[in-house]
């Protein structure tokens, strides 16, 4: 059983499912952003497919806004008056420390400059994954007891974070991240009784992907739906290899073409009902592609 599977690449889940000794295992990933290979492995028909389209009771959608950089103090008010009903918030930067080359956010210069400029009379954690094990466990102790009102951090929260108090997640330099770690980040909040907030603040001179991703984001809450968009924008990835996303080195139907795809399936279950070791002359090339799937080099995962 894979969970996050998004946050594995190919080679990693290939050496997993290989811990079976005699047999090859059964094979379980879960994620709530599939990767564009992941979906295209399952409107290819290589992974069975379910999905969990309802929230756990009590929850509501997030509210998800896209904001300006000129509006960045009316974001800051906001989560201001968000702690001041007794809420608390995730400030996300891209970077740990400043970086000469590029411009993003910085979590460590971000938290001291949120610390003595924007909230002096609020607590404000980091978190970073150079800071060791028990520092980062007590900081999320910390925020998960209400101690820290404001929580800077960099992706280490993407996943695995459960503090129903918190209900503003603003993220710096939103579109330097993909549409799946961004919808990870939006599920750290909303996860209690009051109403939840995603801010994504873009960084001046966003690219056309990039606007594409952050009106996603404000468009829909459905994972699919997003992992759907990421596969238009990103592509497939090998369906032979590793790369997992890009465009394919085979000529194959678009994945929207499901009349197309539906019916190449029912060929391949009469190709294999008919000549399941392929060894028929005209199966010949196909052999070799599946030989070549199984070698190592690809992963039904």
């Amino acid at each position: 059983i894979i969970d996050e599977q998004h946050r594995f690449g190919v080679g990693q889940r290939s050496l997993l499912r290989q811990k079976g000794r005699d047999i090859t295992p059964h094979l379980l990933v879960m994620t709530a952003t599939p990767i564009p290979r992941t979906l295209a492995l399952t409107i290819y028909g290589d992974l069975d497919l379910s999905i969990i389209d309802e929230m756990p009771p009590g929850r509501t959608p997030i509210k998800t806004k896209w904001v300006l950089p000129r509006e960045r103090e009316r974001a800051y008010s906001f989560v201001e008056s968000q702690v001041q009903t007794g809420r608390q918030a995730f400030v996300i930067c891209p970077l740990i420390e400043e970086s000469e080359n590029m411009e993003a956010k910085a979590a460590v210069q971000e938290y001291e400059r949120l610390q003595q400029q924007i909230f002096p009379h609020l607590r404000l954690g980091l978190l970073h994954g150079k800071m060791k094990a028990a520092e980062k466990e007590a900081v999320m102790a910390d925020f998960y007891r209400g101690d820290i009102h404001i929580l800077v951090s960099t992706s280490v929260v993407e996943v695995g974070i459960d503090v129903p108090n918190a209900t503003v997640m603003l993220i710096e330099g939103a579109n330097r991240f993909g549409l799946a770690q961004l919808h990870q980040f939006r599920g750290r909040v909303g996860r209690g009784e009051h109403q939840s907030y995603c801010l994504l603040v873009a960084d001046d001179g966003i690219s056309d992907e990039g606007r594409v991703r952050l009106e996603a984001m404000e468009r829909t809450q459905d994972g699919f739906e997003l992992a759907e968009e990421d596969l238009k924008l990103r592509g497939p990835g090998e369906f032979f290899g590793t790369r997992q996303s890009g465009l394919p080195d085979l000529a194959v139907a678009k994945l929207s073409d499901v009349k197309t795809l539906e019916h190449a399936r029912r060929v391949a279950e009469q190709v294999f009902e008919a000549d399941a070791d392929l060894s028929q002359p005209e199966h010949q090339a196909l052999r070799r592609d599946v030989d070549k799937f199984w070698s190592g080099e690809g992963d039904l995962s």
